[in-house]
């Protein structure tokens, strides 16, 4: 393994919710990169499912719950393995909870989306997306 590769596995939020999906500005770009998921490491012993739903309360103040994994694979912009989890809303109002890591957090529906982030997203979030995403 190289430097890259050897780096704890990502765990992304994917949060849909009435048709908008929710994105951070993080305080610090990562490469081109400025509104993402909410993502973090997966900590030893930690399911990709379980660092999400804790990452979307630690970053964002809302309660959800995983419901399905989209895939994984290593960021073309970042080199970090991600795994991509779909999230539910269970309560709560996203705000910027963690104030050291985040500027700001965005609902958007499939037009704001393409502002936020004009790259490609991974396939199987973009064939969620097609799904669930209002225009």
């Amino acid at each position: 393994m190289n430097e890259r590769d050897d780096r704890a596995l990502i765990a992304a939020a994917v949060i849909v919710d009435n048709g908008h999906v929710l994105l951070v500005r993080r305080r610090v770009n990562e490469d081109q990169m400025s509104w993402q998921f909410p993502a973090c490491e997966i900590e030893p012993g930690e399911s990709a499912e379980a660092a999400a739903v804790r990452e979307a309360v630690e970053e964002t103040g809302l309660m959800v719950r995983s419901v399905q994994r989209l895939g994984e694979r290593i960021h073309p912009a970042t080199g970090r393995r991600m795994v991509y989890v779909v999230c539910r809303v269970l309560k709560g109002t996203a705000y910027v909870a963690d104030e050291v890591e985040l500027a700001e957090v965005a609902w958007c529906n499939r037009t704001k989306l393409v502002k936020y982030v004009p790259y490609p997203f991974y396939g199987p979030v973009q064939g969620y997306f097609d799904l669930h995403l209002d225009d």
